[in-house]
């Protein structure tokens, strides 16, 4: 009879709409699929070490009941150190079901990928304590500060590598499920509004109210500035999709789940059922294909 195939999961990065590694983990579950290792990035490496550590059900509920008010008391805010927010809160969720603990201790061999900030180089963190780990992995530049984690400054691992496939094999993996929550329905990675601001807002309110005259004429509406943020999320959707369809040309997956949330932004942490649904529907639409080439 021949050897069950040993089974990888690279769970790739994404801010919020990386939830969907959720709903994609519990759709491989009822199909009968036993990981046999995890890699993760960013958001990727947060839920895989619950997967890992066998709390993936505690996770999934505490997300389904993250309001937006409950994220924003998660914020540690930080003005200085290289992001808006320390991110500690965030990274030390996993701590309130027992995995304060090394990485050695999951139950399933795991590694979190980071990026080396002075080097540039990716850095794959599979011993010591899991939760700074993990808070290494999810440093998104710009919003999260840098973690400082044996002694090097590390930021988010979706800098060097998005989708860790090359870990999995590495890790002896003979297939490779990857989960990407960064698919793009139309190749968009930010879209212009011409919704009004407040400020045209009030005008216009203003304008109905006052007599005729009373107010100089705006300027031509036209598409909004992108604000800070959406500059800096967009610029990192450029480079991470860059380097998946780089490395996955190398080294494909033997399964490339592409999750699209491109509708879902990376801060919208309140948002969990939607992506939770998105990542099912990614693993129903293969079912067959991960049937196969599981062995099922």
């Amino acid at each position: 009879m021949a050897r069950r195939p040993r089974i990888g999961l690279a769970l790739g990065s994404g801010g919020a709409r990386g939830w969907c590694h959720l709903g994609a983990l519990s759709a491989l579950e009822e199909m009968g699929v036993k990981p046999d290792m995890i890699a993760g990035c960013s958001m990727g490496s947060l839920v895989g070490a619950a997967e890992a550590g066998g709390k993936r059900a505690e996770l999934t509920e505490w997300a389904l009941d993250l309001t937006q008010s409950k994220f924003l008391g998660l914020v540690d805010l930080k003005l200085t150190g290289g992001g808006l927010v320390a991110g500690r809160e965030i990274a030390n969720v996993l701590g309130q079901w027992g995995l304060d603990c090394t990485i050695a201790d999951l139950k399933l061999p795991f590694i979190a990928v980071a990026t080396n900030l002075e080097t540039g180089r990716e850095i794959w963190l599979q011993h010591g304590p899991l939760l700074p780990a993990i808070r290494a992995s999810l440093a998104i530049p710009g919003l999260f500060s840098p973690a400082y984690l044996d002694e090097r400054w590390m930021v988010d691992g979706g800098l060097t590598n998005p989708v860790p496939v090359s870990v999995c094999r590495s890790m002896g993996a003979d297939v490779v499920i990857s989960i990407n929550p960064n698919a793009k329905n139309d190749g968009r990675v930010w879209t212009p509004t011409t919704e009004q601001t407040v400020l045209d807002q009030l005008h216009d309110h203003l304008d109905a109210v006052l007599p005729e005259g009373w107010l100089p004429p705006l300027e031509e509406k036209g598409p909004q500035a992108p604000q800070g943020f959406d500059v800096v999320s967009a610029s990192i959707d450029m480079l991470t999709e860059y380097l998946r369809r780089t490395r996955m040309a190398a080294d494909p997956a033997d399964v490339a789940l592409d999750v699209r949330l491109s509708d879902m932004s990376v801060l919208e942490f309140h948002c969990a059922a939607q992506a939770i649904d998105a990542g099912r529907a990614a693993v129903e639409a293969e079912a067959d294909r991960i049937a196969a080439v599981c062995r099922l």
